[in-house]
Order: C-alpha cells, then sequence, then structure tokens
C-alpha cells in the first residue's frame, strides 16, 4: 500500500514511518510548513523540519515539504485572535488537525495517489461493521483521540495511525532500535506560533490592541481589581485571579471586551450545568447520535470525561446543548468538546466548539 505519512519531526512520526516500512508498505514522508513566522516551539519551526528531512533520510524513503502558510493563517492563526478579541478561547492545534492536516493533506494525498495518510498520534482506528471508529490511544497519559474528535467516517476510512496501540515508553524504545535521532527529542507542547520565550500576551500585542478591564464579583458587583488584558482571561480561569476579601478563590465567569468588565465568583457560584454547541461546528463520526443520547463529554486534553445529555432544541437560539449530570466549572466559549460512547468510552462519536450562553 502507497502511504503518506505527516512528519512532523518528532519521535512519534519517526516511528510511524519506520513501523510502515517494516510492514512492507511504500512509504513516503511530508512534512507540513504552516507558520511562516518566527518559532522556537510547537512543530513548526526550521529544526523540526530538518528532523523531519533527516529521519526519512535515514529511513530511505522520500521526503516533501508542502506549504500552507496562507491556509494555516487563515484557517487556524486568523481565529485564534479573533476568538481572543471577542473574549473566547479557541483551540489552534485542533482547528490544525481539523482545517489542515486532516483536510488539505488529505485531499493532496488523494490527488497524488496515494492509499493511506498516516500520523503519529496516540490514537486508534477500529473497523467493525464495514464502519470505521476513532479509539483512545492506549497509552493513556499520551492520548490524543480529543484532538482528533471531529475526524467522521471518510477521513477515518484511509488513516493508519500505527503507533496508537503502544506506550511512549515503547515508541521511544522503537526509535532507538531504529536508529532514529529523534529517539530522545522531547514532546512538543506549545503553540507552534506563539514564541514560548514571548507568551500569548506578546503575540497577541502584535496583532490587536489588548483592552484593560475591571475585575468584578459577578454576584455583589464588587470591584475586585483591574487586568491589564482582558482577551487573556479565560471562563473557568483560576490561575491569576486574585480571592475574594473573603480569602476565598475566584474563578472567572465572564469575560466582557466591549464594557471592558471581567466577572469573578466562588467556584459554588460558577458552576454551571449546561453547555452550549455552535451548531455548524458539530461533526457527528457516525448517524446513530440523536437527540437525548447519553455521551461522555471531554473538553480538554486530558480531562475527566463527564456524562451528559445531548440535547437539540429548535425554539433555542443555540439548538445544540449538553446537558451535565453533575455541575461543572464553565467552559470558555470557543473550546471544543469531545463526545465519547458511555457503553464504549474508548470511541468517539463526535465533536463540537463550545459557544455562549
Amino acid at each position: 500500500m502507497k502511504v503518506l505519512v505527516a512528519m512532523s519531526g518528532g519521535v512519534d512520526s519517526s516511528v510511524a514511518a519506520g513501523l510502515l516500512i517494516e510492514q512492507g508498505h511504500d512509504v513516503v514522508g511530508a512534512t507540513l510548513k504552516l507558520w511562516g513566522g518566527v518559532s522556537d516551539s510547537g512543530c513548526c519551526s526550521v529544526a523540526d523540519v530538518d528532523d523531519a528531512r533527516r529521519v526519512a533520510q535515514m529511513l530511505g524513503i522520500d521526503h516533501h515539504v508542502f506549504n500552507y502558510t496562507e491556509e494555516f493563517e487563515r484557517h487556524v492563526v486568523a481565529p485564534f485572535v479573533a476568538g481572543h478579541a471577542a473574549g473566547d478561547s479557541p483551540n489552534p492545534c485542533i482547528e490544525c488537525n481539523r482545517h489542515i492536516k486532516f483536510d488539505l493533506l488529505f485531499e493532496r494525498a488523494a490527488r497524488l495517489g496515494f492509499d493511506a495518510v498516516a500520523t503519529g498520534h496516540h490514537a486508534q482506528v477500529l473497523s467493525r461493521d464495514a464502519q470505521h471508529f476513532l479509539v483512545r490511544g492506549a497509552d493513556d497519559q499520551k492520548d490524543q483521540s480529543y484532538v482528533l474528535g471531529y475526524l467522521d467516517e471518510q477521513h477515518l476510512a484511509v488513516l493508519l495511525l500505527p503507533i496508537g496501540a503502544m506506550q511512549k515508553s515503547e515508541v521511544r524504545q522503537h526509535a532507538e532500535r531504529l536508529g532514529l535521532r529523534t529517539w530522545d527529542k522531547p514532546d512538543s507542547q506549545d503553540v507552534c506560533f506563539i514564541e514560548a520565550s514571548k507568551g500569548r500576551e506578546v503575540f497577541l500585542r502584535s496583532r490587536i490592541e489588548l483592552t484593560p478591564a475591571t475585575i468584578v464579583d459577578g454576584v455583589t458587583g464588587e470591584v475586585l481589581g483591574e487586568t491589564g488584558a482582558a482577551e487573556l482571561m479565560t471562563i473557568g480561569q483560576r490561575r491569576g485571579v486574585l480571592p475574594g476579601r473573603d480569602g476565598e478563590k475566584r474563578f472567572v465567569s465572564k469575560v466582557d471586551i466591549a464594557a471592558r468588565r471581567v466577572e469573578v465568583g466562588r467556584l459554588d457560584e460558577i458552576l454551571t450545568s449546561t453547555i452550549h454547541l455552535d451548531e455548524p461546528s458539530l461533526t457527528f463520526s457516525h448517524d446513530a447520535v440523536e437527540n437525548d443520547t447519553v455521551v461522555l463529554a471531554q473538553w480538554s486534553a486530558h480531562g475527566r470525561p463527564q456524562l451528559a445529555t445531548l440535547r437539540h432544541d429548535r425554539q433555542h437560539e443555540r439548538p445544540w446543548s449538553l446537558q451535565l449530570h453533575a455541575p461543572a466549572r464553565p467552559v470558555a466559549p470557543g473550546q471544543t468538546v469531545v463526545l465519547y460512547r458511555v457503553n464504549e468510552p474508548e470511541i468517539v462519536e463526535g465533536a463540537a466548539i463550545v459557544t455562549g450562553s
């Protein structure tokens, strides 16, 4: 089988390519050039592209670099900035997977005559009853099914995830066995277009004017402080939020950029049982999900899934919602919720972006 392997320059995709070669596939490596600016982190640095190229040389396979900088700016960076300007908290890595890696790359692979696309993600594809399902990776600490939650049958049918059934320690052992230069390379943790040495605030200030705001108690209206950048405040956030005058911790409950106001409250005051979903973003892996389906909802990469009922009410301005079975911290608009099956909690049912109430 002719396989195009997305090689980021990290150990996971390097081993994915190596394993596919050992399995007898005709493998070609491809690295995506996404960010045209300065990068010292993530998977877009010059060093990462060079690592991918050198690994391909060591494996004896062809390697290509596909330039998607314009598309990356349009589908990932610009929405990230616009979301913060509106007081939302978008997830750029998920949007990159959704629009670039599993859209444009798949289209290009098909045009070039490849039978499948492979990546080094810690997730698995289950084939059953002529259907394909996205399943959590075997390594609980590295599972990446959350960031792939938007994949549907069309993608899954031609997707290979060679390391999904492996523990991270096994991946590194295979890389060392294969003599790959990336065998001990640390995992990428940061957003690739934001310099780790400067951070999100510096990046956003280069794109938009950040807004000073007053921090107030959402119940009493009492002024508790000020922030120099309301766009950096995230609903549900505790870090960086000063305690109230009673000494209790406070959490962000509302960000109003136009009013220059950030509301906070005690945990018991901000808990919610409803998460509203952006209808155009809602994607199901298959057609089995219906109104009032009970699911496991997860809204961070390694968060604990929560029982919820998926509701659809056409009379509501935001017709799709999740009714949580137990109150939780509010989830910031712009974040992604991934839905898993209750009776088979490893299997992904779909995903959606959180929207305001």
